[in-house]
């Protein structure tokens, strides 16, 4: 099963983007946006943002996310 998830651009640096997700940080690549900017939303997959979203969608997505990581 694969899982993207949605995560806030922090910085970016190039093709690199530092980007924060439930008090985590990581690194990811950022190719496929052509348009990022910190503060911006997107969803990312296996290292590489592929999907810009609005806020309201990614803390949404979070929500859903925390809340069937809490019924398991």
């Amino acid at each position: 099963m694969c899982l993207a998830m949605p995560m806030k651009i922090l910085s970016i640096d190039g093709t690199l983007a530092r980007c924060e997700a439930g008090g985590l940080t990581q690194e990811i690549r950022i190719d496929f946006i052509t348009d990022a900017k910190p503060g911006d939303y997107v969803m990312v997959h296996a290292g590489f943002a592929i999907e810009k979203m609005s806020e309201k969608e990614a803390l949404e997505n979070m929500e859903l996310l925390e809340e069937i990581k809490h019924a398991l």
